[in-house]
């Protein structure tokens, strides 16, 4: 039985104001019109996940709060305060306590979730490896399935990509 993890990038932030906490950080207008984008995209094309990891910064939760308004019904969902500004190895032990999830999403940010998509992928689209290769931009969405039924048994290279979308991405292929 396959697994198939789903990493998103918050959507498009404001810069901080003075004085503001990092984790205070709102959505700027672009972000608030991008996250909805990705949510019908994922509804689509049936990328429903059974559980969705959220980082508890205000940035991370409206990009699902938004998103999952546009998928119609709502996962389970844990805000998971290990997702903010976490490394790979430290998202790879979060993942991996996961149990009953066969479509995991989690929903952080940079450079965590690239660094962590880039380590995980093996095979898969040559053309979207060398695109994320280069960046996981805001609303960057990376679908990566994984030949095996239980999470922590995830590790480097033991992903295929199946696919990676972002909202400029998906409004160039329905132009």
């Amino acid at each position: 039985m396959m697994r198939r993890l789903l990493l998103l990038r918050h959507a498009k932030t404001e810069r901080p104001e003075p004085g503001e906490r990092d984790r205070d950080r709102k959505l700027m207008a672009r972000g608030r019109a991008d996250a909805p984008v990705i949510g019908a995209y994922m509804l689509r094309h049936r990328l429903m996940p059974d559980l969705v990891l959220v980082s508890p910064a205000a940035r991370a939760e409206e990009t699902w709060t938004l998103l999952a308004a546009a998928l119609g019904k709502s996962p389970r969902v844990v805000r998971d305060a290990r997702i903010y500004n976490a490394g790979p190895e430290t998202l790879i032990k979060v993942i991996g306590e996961t149990r009953e999830a066969r479509t995991l999403l989690v929903v952080g940010h940079n450079p965590g979730l690239h660094d962590l998509a880039v380590q995980l992928i093996a095979s898969g689209d040559v053309e979207a490896r060398e695109r994320i290769n280069e960046k996981l931009p805001t609303s960057g969405l990376v679908v990566i399935e994984f030949p095996y039924d239980d999470w922590s048994r995830l590790h480097r290279s033991s992903g295929r990509l199946e696919r990676f979308v972002s909202p400029r991405f998906i409004a160039i292929a329905t132009e």
